[in-house]
């Protein structure tokens, strides 16, 4: 995983930015087929009563193996691209002078950032642990948590992370040259072109969390994918500021700052981790880790406070904040309708259709046609200009 990052910032900084994009296909294809040998081997959790805690030994070197070929064969990918750019791999032994020094000292920062990080992770992880075994309802705990969080984040993967990575490279040069104006243009640039996707897919998860969990996770039991799609639905609206901070952080990596997305995190963390103990402590075990959810966008809704304040000082004034305040609060707008019609759709068809595989995917089908129509016409009306780019982009690559 290491290698293929450091592949793929040599790429982006190049200009290069497709095969970091696509790559992590790969990995997912090797796991897909791993995971399929594990079901042609043990069958399914339904068929075989297996859980996490009884895996076989010999089972999770299986998945052990895979998930490390995946990570394999998606660095040898990136390989042939590096090659097109002129990059060749030769080892040197004159580290003098290249700057090694300084990097060490941006790393520092950067392992202090990963333990705060996993500081407060580890609390929340005790404690959901704790209520799932008090809770008597079965998909409470920390698993329930953890699966929801891996739905909850793929949005973020797949569209701000890569929309600043394309983004990065000329952030760095326009740090490097001192044009703050062309950073801060940069940065409401990320925030309002990711948030026309991030909005409407952080109230469809508040829409759409059951069937999607129930789809997904059925197989556990339907009861467990619908207490999992519950916290999925606490996690939904959190999405907003954890994409905004990670765009805004982007601008302080830019300036070669790593100390500052430290103090961040810390304080991100302790927030976390205090509200996830009021929840465990103040909630009934069966919503407490749903709670937890809830705080980790309460979490992030503060750091984004208070990394926008550093920023702004950073940049010696505006942010463009009142362009891009109007664009998420618009956006929101035209999100509650279509997610309130969304969820009363979803409601119905579940309710008529039962929660099983084909009830799900038609409650799921049907609530996303009207989550995305109603949004799309509202957003229309609302002249949102960034939808509208997106709009006119995608007809132009469709050739329309």
């Amino acid at each position: 995983m290491g290698i293929h990052v450091v592949m793929g910032q040599i790429l982006n900084a190049r200009g290069k930015f497709g095969a970091m994009m696509w790559t992590p296909v790969l990995n997912n294809v090797v796991i897909i087929v791993t995971l399929g040998l594990f079901i042609w081997v043990y069958g399914t959790a339904e068929n075989s009563g297996m859980k996490a805690s009884t895996i076989p030994p010999e089972g999770e070197r299986l998945l052990g193996i895979g998930v490390l070929l995946g990570l394999v064969v998606q660095a040898l990918a990136m390989i042939p691209y590096l090659r097109e750019t002129g990059f060749r791999l030769r080892l040197r032994f004159d580290w003098k002078g290249h700057g090694l020094g300084k990097a060490a000292m941006l790393a520092k920062w950067t392992v202090l950032f990963v333990l705060a990080n996993q500081a407060g992770a580890i609390v929340v992880t005790q404690l959901s642990t704790a209520a799932g075994k008090d809770s008597p309802v079965d998909g409470t705990g920390f698993a329930a948590y953890a699966n929801a969080q891996l739905i909850w984040g793929l949005p973020q993967a797949i569209i701000t992370v890569s929309l600043m990575a394309a983004l990065l490279p000329r952030l760095s040069r326009s740090a490097h040259e001192g044009d703050s104006g062309a950073v801060r243009d940069d940065i409401s640039q990320g925030l309002r072109t990711t948030a026309v996707a991030i909005v409407p897919i952080s109230f469809g998860f508040v829409a759409l969390g059951i069937p999607m969990c129930t789809l997904m996770f059925g197989s556990s039991g339907t009861s467990e994918a619908t207490n999992m799609g519950y916290m999925l639905m606490a996690f939904g609206l959190g999405l907003i500021p954890y994409s905004v901070q990670y765009v805004v952080l982007r601008a302080f990596y830019a300036y070669e700052d790593t100390r500052t997305p430290f103090y961040n995190t810390v304080i991100v963390a302790a927030v976390n981790a205090g509200a996830s103990a009021l929840c465990f402590f103040l909630l009934p075990p069966r919503w407490a880790v749903a709670g937890m959810a809830a705080s980790y966008g309460l979490a992030y809704a503060i750091g984004v406070g208070v990394a926008w304040s550093r920023l702004r000082k950073r940049l010696g004034g505006d942010l463009d904040g009142g362009r891009v305040l109007r664009t998420y609060a618009r956006l929101g707008i035209a999100s509650v309708p279509a997610a309130l019609l969304s969820g009363a759709a979803c409601y119905g068809i579940g309710h008529t259709l039962g929660q099983g595989v084909g009830g799900s995917f038609a409650s799921l089908l049907g609530g996303g046609v009207v989550l995305l129509g109603v949004f799309y016409v509202a957003a229309r009306r609302m002249r949102i200009e960034e939808l509208n780019g997106m709009v006119g982009m995608v007809r132009g690559r469709l050739g329309r």
